[in-house]
């Protein structure tokens, strides 16, 4: 068992979520807070000792930026506090699509982001759906990757949809959409798509049977909702009874909103790894929270438990 003491921290954008993990974990957040110069610079600051602690630091890197900038100061803060171990529980990570290059003469963010958290001092990463699993191996250190099936699945099947599909929006999401079909003893459709360029989706055509069946698309994020609009849309016009979207991750830039709302989509359930706009027309969204996933995975991970048999798949 653990004998280091545990203790939990926030950014102030995760705030939200990190207060909830720690309730269902059994504890409550520390004392932390930001001073702001007036150039917009500022200083997290942790405003009382964990020396000789296990921290959790609960941020997702959504935009803008600062929330990266200030989850590396935290755990900068918290090494030179001397920390016993520093984990940063990451629900959302941000600049995922940067994976590699796919053209000449840009970074590949992601990489530089796992360099960057390496250098800060992190002892281990906890995140959730990343855009491409491969990104794990950016890292020189333990990551669990934890998988949003664990709470959809159950929400999916209580629904007790008849003629149910699964659907994967684009080629890249077919594994995905296959494991779910298999779980749930459905067929899978795959949404072929080209893009004349970044969040512009073109033309959109569907693999598999669409007429009579009732559509559920699956999705790790959800940008400007251009791709999972028009895949509804078309999957509608192809004859579908019904469709629904279930994305991880709501990041809901630009006309997203205005987007779903006009679209087909019946429903949109997503996670609160990051925050819906509540001055927008939410309607349409379902909200599942991750907070009781992660508070059992960090127990496991504080002592030294596997994880593995927590997963659907």
């Amino acid at each position: 068992m653990a004998v280091h003491k545990i203790k939990f921290f926030a950014g102030r954008n995760s705030r939200y979520l990190a207060e909830k993990i720690a309730r269902s974990y059994g504890s409550e957040l520390g004392d932390s807070s930001v001073l702001e110069f007036s150039d917009g610079e500022f200083q997290p600051s942790f405003n009382e000792s964990i020396r000789g602690c296990t921290v959790f630091i609960v941020q997702s890197t959504f935009p803008p930026a600062e929330n990266l900038m200030e989850l590396l100061m935290m755990i900068d803060a918290a090494r030179r506090a001397s920390a016993f171990r520093v984990i940063a529980v990451m629900p959302y990570f941000g600049w995922a699509r940067q994976d590699r290059k796919d053209r000449p003469r840009v970074p590949i963010t992601a990489k530089l982001v796992a360099n960057m958290l390496h250098a800060a001092g992190v002892d281990r990463i906890m995140t959730m759906d990343l855009h491409a699993d491969q990104i794990q191996g950016f890292f020189d250190i333990p990551v669990d990757h934890i998988y949003a099936s664990g709470i959809f699945v159950p929400y999916l099947k209580s629904l007790n949809i008849e003629d149910l599909s699964i659907a994967a929006p684009d080629m890249g999401g077919a594994k995905r959409a296959h494991n779910y079909s298999q779980y749930l003893h459905a067929p899978m459709i795959i949404s072929h798509k080209q893009r004349e360029r970044a969040n512009v989706v073109g033309s959109m055509t569907a693999i598999g049977d669409v007429e009579g069946r009732n559509v559920v698309i699956l999705d790790d994020m959800i940008d400007t909702a251009g791709t999972i609009t028009k895949a509804a849309d078309m999957l509608m016009a192809k004859g579908a009874k019904s469709v629904r979207a279930v994305v991880t991750h709501p990041v809901l830039s630009g006309p997203a909103y205005d987007r779903i709302n006009a679209s087909q989509l019946s429903e949109v359930i997503v996670s609160d790894t990051i925050p819906l706009d509540s001055t927008k027309d939410l309607h349409k969204f379902t909200v599942l929270s991750v907070a009781d996933l992660f508070a059992d995975i960090i127990e496991r991970v504080y002592n030294y438990k596997e994880i593995s048999s927590r997963f659907i798949f």
